[in-house]
Protein backbone atom coordinates (compact mmCIF):
# COMPACT_ATOMS: atom_id res chain seq x y z
CA UNK A 1 0.00 0.00 0.00
CA UNK A 2 0.96 3.08 -0.85
CA UNK A 3 2.34 5.94 1.64
CA UNK A 4 -0.75 8.18 0.71
CA UNK A 5 -3.38 5.37 0.23
CA UNK A 6 -2.28 4.68 3.92
CA UNK A 7 -2.87 7.98 4.59
CA UNK A 8 -6.32 7.93 3.07
CA UNK A 9 -7.17 5.11 5.01
CA UNK A 10 -5.92 6.61 8.04
CA UNK A 11 -7.55 9.81 7.73
CA UNK A 12 -11.04 8.22 7.07
CA UNK A 13 -10.74 5.47 10.06
CA UNK A 14 -9.79 8.90 12.30
CA UNK A 15 -13.07 10.64 10.48
CA UNK A 16 -15.71 7.84 11.35
CA UNK A 17 -14.36 7.32 15.06
CA UNK A 18 -14.87 11.40 15.50
CA UNK A 19 -18.16 11.30 14.16
CA UNK A 20 -19.30 7.92 16.20
CA UNK A 21 -17.92 10.32 19.36
CA UNK A 22 -20.02 12.85 18.11
CA UNK A 23 -22.75 10.68 18.27
CA UNK A 24 -22.07 9.39 21.40
CA UNK A 25 -21.71 12.66 23.13
CA UNK A 26 -25.19 13.62 21.83
CA UNK A 27 -26.79 10.69 24.19
CA UNK A 28 -24.42 11.46 26.93
CA UNK A 29 -25.53 15.11 27.06
CA UNK A 30 -28.62 14.00 26.95
CA UNK A 31 -28.30 11.39 29.28
CA UNK A 32 -26.85 14.38 31.95
CA UNK A 33 -29.60 16.78 31.14
CA UNK A 34 -27.40 19.54 29.49
CA UNK A 35 -28.73 21.30 26.68
CA UNK A 36 -26.29 23.19 26.14
CA UNK A 37 -23.75 21.00 25.57
CA UNK A 38 -26.23 18.89 23.27
CA UNK A 39 -26.73 22.07 21.09
CA UNK A 40 -22.98 22.82 20.87
CA UNK A 41 -22.69 19.66 18.90
CA UNK A 42 -24.05 21.18 16.10
CA UNK A 43 -22.97 23.75 13.40
CA UNK A 44 -24.11 27.06 14.32
CA UNK A 45 -26.63 27.00 11.38
CA UNK A 46 -27.85 23.19 12.35
CA UNK A 47 -31.10 21.82 12.66
CA UNK A 48 -33.09 18.80 14.79
CA UNK A 49 -36.43 17.09 13.27
CA UNK A 50 -37.81 15.60 16.12
CA UNK A 51 -40.88 14.28 14.65
CA UNK A 52 -42.52 16.35 17.68
CA UNK A 53 -42.47 19.57 16.23
CA UNK A 54 -41.39 21.54 13.50
CA UNK A 55 -37.62 21.35 12.57
CA UNK A 56 -35.38 23.43 15.26
CA UNK A 57 -32.68 25.57 12.80
CA UNK A 58 -29.98 27.42 14.48
CA UNK A 59 -28.15 26.41 17.75
CA UNK A 60 -29.51 29.50 20.26
CA UNK A 61 -32.83 27.55 18.79
CA UNK A 62 -31.70 24.02 19.10
CA UNK A 63 -30.46 25.13 22.87
CA UNK A 64 -33.99 26.88 24.05
CA UNK A 65 -35.08 23.59 22.15
CA UNK A 66 -33.51 21.09 23.93
CA UNK A 67 -34.06 23.18 27.67
CA UNK A 68 -37.76 22.31 27.28
CA UNK A 69 -37.06 19.06 25.60
CA UNK A 70 -35.20 17.48 28.71
CA UNK A 71 -36.60 19.18 31.35
CA UNK A 72 -38.01 15.97 33.38
CA UNK A 73 -38.00 14.08 30.55
CA UNK A 74 -35.61 11.40 31.89
CA UNK A 75 -34.74 10.17 28.50
CA UNK A 76 -32.08 7.72 28.50
CA UNK A 77 -30.89 6.95 25.08
CA UNK A 78 -28.99 4.11 23.36
CA UNK A 79 -27.26 4.61 19.96
CA UNK A 80 -25.79 1.92 18.02
CA UNK A 81 -25.50 0.11 14.63
CA UNK A 82 -23.87 3.49 13.16
CA UNK A 83 -23.32 3.65 9.53
CA UNK A 84 -21.48 6.37 7.91
CA UNK A 85 -20.55 7.96 4.91
CA UNK A 86 -17.88 10.25 4.20
CA UNK A 87 -17.56 12.62 1.55
CA UNK A 88 -14.72 15.14 2.18
CA UNK A 89 -15.65 17.76 4.58
CA UNK A 90 -19.07 16.25 4.86
CA UNK A 91 -20.97 12.85 5.64
CA UNK A 92 -23.89 11.28 5.85
CA UNK A 93 -25.10 8.46 8.48
CA UNK A 94 -27.60 6.65 10.48
CA UNK A 95 -27.58 5.49 13.83
CA UNK A 96 -29.96 3.48 15.27
CA UNK A 97 -31.42 4.16 19.34
CA UNK A 98 -32.80 2.03 22.04
CA UNK A 99 -34.85 5.11 24.11
CA UNK A 100 -36.26 4.42 27.91
CA UNK A 101 -37.69 6.94 29.48
CA UNK A 102 -40.24 7.57 32.26
CA UNK A 103 -43.17 9.54 31.63
CA UNK A 104 -45.93 10.12 34.05
CA UNK A 105 -44.95 7.58 36.49
CA UNK A 106 -44.64 5.04 33.79
CA UNK A 107 -41.89 3.08 32.13
CA UNK A 108 -41.67 3.43 28.48
CA UNK A 109 -39.47 1.97 26.13
CA UNK A 110 -38.73 3.13 22.04
CA UNK A 111 -36.83 2.46 19.39
CA UNK A 112 -35.70 4.09 15.89
CA UNK A 113 -33.45 6.16 14.15
CA UNK A 114 -31.42 9.00 13.64
CA UNK A 115 -30.51 9.95 9.98
CA UNK A 116 -27.53 12.86 10.17
CA UNK A 117 -25.61 15.19 8.01
CA UNK A 118 -22.35 15.96 9.60
CA UNK A 119 -19.97 18.81 8.47
CA UNK A 120 -16.67 19.20 9.43
CA UNK A 121 -15.67 22.94 10.97
CA UNK A 122 -12.14 23.70 12.37
CA UNK A 123 -11.16 20.13 12.16
CA UNK A 124 -13.99 19.32 14.09
CA UNK A 125 -17.30 17.48 12.74
CA UNK A 126 -20.60 18.70 14.28
CA UNK A 127 -24.20 17.76 13.21
CA UNK A 128 -25.48 19.89 10.20
CA UNK A 129 -28.93 17.94 10.60
CA UNK A 130 -30.28 15.43 12.81
CA UNK A 131 -33.72 13.82 11.83
CA UNK A 132 -35.37 10.62 14.68
CA UNK A 133 -37.92 8.96 13.11
CA UNK A 134 -39.33 6.62 16.23
CA UNK A 135 -40.97 3.49 15.39
CA UNK A 136 -42.36 2.93 18.60
CA UNK A 137 -42.68 4.50 22.38
CA UNK A 138 -44.88 3.28 24.38
CA UNK A 139 -45.53 1.88 27.58
CA UNK A 140 -43.14 -1.03 28.72
CA UNK A 141 -46.55 -2.97 30.13
CA UNK A 142 -48.25 -2.17 26.39
CA UNK A 143 -45.45 -3.32 24.50
CA UNK A 144 -44.23 -2.56 21.22
CA UNK A 145 -46.47 -5.86 19.46
CA UNK A 146 -49.24 -3.49 17.92
CA UNK A 147 -47.16 -0.05 17.87
CA UNK A 148 -44.69 -0.60 15.21
CA UNK A 149 -44.97 2.01 11.96
CA UNK A 150 -42.94 0.98 9.30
Amino acid sequence: MAANELQALVRGLADKEAIRDLTYLYVHHVWQDNPAAVAELFAEDGQMDTSLEDPIQGRDALRAAFERLLDGADLQPFVHNHIIDIDGDTASGVCYIDLRSVQDGKSMMGSGYYTDRYVRIEGQWKFQSRALTLRHFVPLEDGWANHNDK
